[in-house]
C-alpha cells in the first residue's frame, strides 16, 4: 500500500484532539440570546466570560477556553442556519463592511447553509485571509508597519486599544496562536482534511467578525478616526509568469485536460487520499472560472504532496504531522531549503529532479521577494479575490499537473493523454528561475542596454555647428580615456563567445545586442546561492540600476535640449553645455556597454566568488563598491540640475584606471571562472 493511501490524518494527536474533539465535549445547549440581542448586537462581555485563564500567570488557558466555547460556537452555527440570506444581510451585512470584502463573508454564510466540507474549509481560509487584512488596516490607525504574522498582529497593543484585550484573547483561541485551534495555519498549510474542519468554528469566526465591526464603529465615532483600506496588490507583468505557454494553456487547459487531471489525482502517489476532495473541489472551481478559489484550494495540497515526498525521501515520517506549539511546522520554506534542521542535505530537490522545474518554480512563485508570492498574497488578504487573474491560476494548475504526472504510473495513460501532457512536461524540463536576484540582474542588464541603444536615434545638431564652438576639441584626457576603453575592450574579447566578436573591430563587437543576449541566456545556478554570491549580485544590480538611470537622463536631456536648440531658446552657456554633452556621448556609449558586458560576465561567473580567500573577496567587494560610487556620481553629474559633462570625463578616467588595473591583474570573477 502506498504511503499516500495509508495516511489517515496529518494532524498530530494533540492537535486533532483540540480541533475535532475538545470543543464537542460539553454537551450543554447554549442560548444564543445570551450573546446576541434581537437586532444583532453582540454581547461581548458574555462571550469573553468563556475565556479561561491559568492561575499561575493569568495567561489564556487555551484548552479550557476551547472546551468552554464549544457550545457557544454550536449555538452560533445553528442560529445562522435558521436565518435566510435576506435576514442575515439585514442583521449583519453592515457590520461586515469594515472588512472591505463583505461579499466574501456573505459567501461564507451561504456555505454554512449546506455544510459541504471542502466549502467550509475554503470559507475559513478566505475568511481568515480577509479578516487578517482588515485587522491590519485597523492596526494602522494606531501604529506603523503592520506585522507580517497574524500571531504578532493579534498580540499587538494597537488592536488591544481598539477592541480590548479580552476580545483579542477570544480571537487568539481560534486563529493566530499555536496554542489554540490555530485554524488559519492548519488549513493554509494543508494539515487538515475536509472532514476535520468543524463548521461551527467557521460560523463563530463569521459571528466574531461582525462583532468586531460593532466595536470598531464605536471606536471610530469616539475618536473621529477614519479607517482607510490599503490598496490590493496587483500582479503586474503577467507575461513574466508565463512559464507554461500561455497560448497552449488558453486553448488546452480545458475540460478535456482537466478530466485527465482528475484521473491523475485519483492515481498519483503525490495525492493523500484523505485530501482527494480538496483536489476535486479545486478542479471544479477552475472549471467554473473561480480562479482565486481554485488556487486557494490547490496551494495547500501542493504543500501536502511535497511534504509527503519530503518526509519519505528524508526518512522523517513524523514530520508529516502537524507540529506541536513548541516546534515548527514542516512548510514550503523548510522543504525547499538546502539542509534539514539536523544539517543533513535535503533530498527533496533530488527527487524533484533539481535543477529542473519544481524547486525553481516553487521558489519563483512562492518565495522570491520579487516574484508573485502567490501563497503569501492570498493567505494574508493582499489580493482582490474577485479579480484574481486566470493567467496565474493557469500556471499553478499546469505546474500541479506536471507533479501529478511525474508521480504517477505512466503506463496507465494512453498515447493521446501523453500528447496532452507532453507540452507541459517539456516546459518543466527546461525551466529557469525568473525571480531569483541573479535572474533579475540579467533582466536589468538587458533593459539597460535597450535604453542605451536608443542613443543612436537621438536627434542631434549638424556636426559642423559643433565644430564651430571653441573648447569642444578633444583634449589629452579624452584621448587617454579612448585608449583605455579600447584596451579594456580588447581584454574582454578573449572571454566573449566567438560568434559574437571580431578581433578586427573589438569596440564595435561589444555594441552588438546579440552578445549581451547570449551572455544573459547562459544558465547560472540560482538554487541555494551562498551569501557571498548574493552580496555580489546586490551590488551588481545597484550598478545596473545607476547605469540605466544615467542612460535615461541622457535621453531626456538630449531630447529637451534639441527642441530648445531648434527653437533657439538656449542661452549661450546652455548651447555650449548641450554641445559638450553631444561631444561626450559617444564615449559614454562605449563605457555603458563595457559596464553592461562586465556585469553580464560577472553575473555568469558569480559563483567563482566562493573560490576567493577572505582577503581577495573583500578587495573585490571594495572594487565593486568603487564602481558603484562612480555610477552614482555619474547619475548626479548627468542629471538635468547639474549637466557637468567635462567633470564626467574626469570621473570616468579615474574609474577606468581602477577597472583596467583589476582587469589586468585578472582579479574579476570571469577570470577565476575560466
Amino acid at each position: 500500500m502506498a504511503l499516500s493511501d495509508s495516511v489517515t490524518t496529518c494532524l498530530s494527536q494533540p492537535v486533532h484532539y483540540a480541533i475535532c474533539k475538545l470543543g464537542f465535549e460539553k454537551k450543554d445547549t447554549y442560548d444564543i440570546n445570551n450573546i446576541l440581542s434581537g437586532n444583532g448586537e453582540v454581547y461581548w462581555q458574555a462571550v469573553t466570560e468563556h475565556v479561561c485563564y491559568l492561575e499561575s500567570d493569568q495567561s489564556v488557558d487555551y484548552i479550557e477556553s476551547i472546551r468552554s466555547l464549544g457550545p457557544v460556537c454550536e449555538s452560533v452555527n445553528l442560529h445562522f442556519k435558521s436565518l435566510t440570506k435576506e435576514q442575515f444581510i439585514i442583521q449583519y451585512a453592515s457590520w461586515l463592511h469594515w472588512t472591505n470584502c463583505t461579499e466574501v463573508f456573505l459567501e461564507v454564510f451561504d456555505t454554512l447553509q449546506y455544510t459541504q466540507t471542502t466549502g467550509v474549509a475554503l470559507g475559513l481560509m478566505k475568511l481568515t485571509s480577509c479578516l487578517e487584512r482588515a485587522l491590519g488596516d485597523v492596526y494602522l490607525l494606531k501604529g506603523h508597519d503592520c506585522p507580517f504574522l497574524l500571531r504578532d498582529l493579534l498580540a499587538s497593543e494597537q488592536l488591544a486599544v481598539v477592541f480590548g484585550q479580552a476580545v483579542m484573547n477570544v480571537l487568539r483561541i481560534f486563529i493566530g496562536s499555536p496554542y489554540g485551534l490555530n485554524l488559519r495555519n492548519v488549513l493554509w498549510h494543508g494539515f487538515a482534511s475536509p472532514q476535520e474542519v468543524p463548521a461551527k468554528y467557521c460560523a463563530m469566526l463569521l459571528f466574531l467578525t461582525a462583532g468586531l465591526g460593532q466595536l470598531l464603529q464605536t471606536y471610530l465615532l469616539q475618536t473621529k478616526c477614519i479607517l482607510r483600506h490599503r490598496p490590493y496588490v496587483i500582479f503586474v507583468s503577467l507575461e513574466e509568469l508565463d512559464v507554461f505557454p500561455g497560448k497552449y494553456l488558453a486553448i488546452n487547459l480545458n475540460n478535456e485536460t482537466l478530466s485527465i487531471a482528475e484521473e491523475l489525482v485519483k492515481l498519483s502517489s503525490f495525492v493523500l487520499k484523505t485530501m482527494l476532495p480538496f483536489w476535486i473541489a479545486a478542479l471544479t472551481a477552475f472549471k467554473q472560472s473561480r480562479y482565486a478559489d481554485s488556487v486557494i484550494l490547490l496551494l495547500p495540497q501542493l504543500e501536502v504532496g511535497l511534504r509527503l515526498l519530503f518526509t519519505t525521501t528524508n526518512k522523517c515520517p513524523n514530520r508529516l504531522l502537524t507540529a506541536e506549539s513548541s516546534a515548527f511546522y514542516t512548510t514550503f520554506d523548510e522543504m525547499l531549503a538546502k539542509h534539514l534542521d539536523n544539517e543533513e542535505v535535503n533530498q527533496l530537490p533530488v527527487v524533484l529532479e533539481e535543477p529542473a522545474m519544481a524547486s525553481e518554480f516553487l521558489w519563483d512563485f512562492l518565495n522570491h521577494q520579487e516574484g508573485p508570492r502567490v501563497r503569501d498574497r492570498l493567505s494574508h488578504g493582499e489580493i482582490n479575490l474577485e479579480a484574481f487573474p486566470r493567467e496565474v491560476a493557469n500556471q499553478i494548475f499546469a505546474f500541479a499537473i506536471t507533479l501529478l504526472y511525474r508521480f504517477s504510473d505512466e503506463n496507465m495513460f494512453s498515447l493521446e493523454e501523453h500528447t496532452v501532457i507532453k507540452p507541459l512536461m517539456n516546459c518543466a524540463s527546461c525551466y529557469q528561475s525568473r525571480f531569483h536576484p541573479i535572474s533579475r540582474l540579467k533582466k536589468q542588464v538587458l533593459e539597460c542596454m535597450k535604453s542605451v541603444h536608443l542613443w543612436s536615434g537621438l536627434p542631434t545638431v549638424p556636426e559642423e555647428q559643433v565644430q564651430t564652438i571653441k573648447g569642444l576639441e578633444e583634449n589629452a584626457e579624452v584621448s587617454t580615456l579612448i585608449l583605455m576603453v579600447s584596451e579594456i575592450t580588447s581584454q574582454l574579447l578573449q572571454y566573449m563567445p566567438q560568434n559574437c566578436c571580431s578581433p578586427e573591430d573589438p569596440i564595435n563587437s561589444v555594441l552588438t545586442e546579440r552578445l549581451l543576449t547570449e551572455l544573459c541566456d547562459t544558465r547560472v545556478c540560482t538554487l541555494y546561492s551562498p551569501r557571498p554570491v548574493l552580496e555580489i549580485v546586490v551590488i551588481l544590480r545597484k550598478i545596473s540600476t545607476q547605469c540605466h538611470q544615467v542612460s535615461e537622463q541622457v535621453i531626456a536631456s538630449a531630447e529637451v535640449r534639441y527642441t530648445q536648440w531648434v527653437n533657439k531658446t538656449l542661452r549661450s552657456r546652455q548651447r555650449h553645455n548641450y554641445l559638450r554633452m553631444l561631444n561626450r556621448c559617444y564615449l559614454f556609449l562605449f563605457i555603458k556597454h563595457i559596464n553592461a558586458i562586465q556585469n553580464a560576465f560577472e553575473c555568469n561567473s558569480v559563483h567563482a566568488v566562493c573560490k576567493k580567500n577572505p582577503f581577495d573577496y573583500h578587495q573585490y567587494l571594495k572594487f565593486l563598491k568603487l564602481v558603484l560610487q562612480y555610477t552614482e556620481n555619474l547619475v548626479t553629474y548627468t542629471s538635468p540640475e547639474k549637466n557637468k559633462w567635462d567633470e564626467t570625463v574626469e570621473l570616468t578616467n579615474k574609474a577606468l584606471i581602477k577597472i583596467r588595473k583589476i582587469s589586468t591583474r585578472k582579479l574579476m570573477l570571469m577570470h577565476l571562472a575560466t
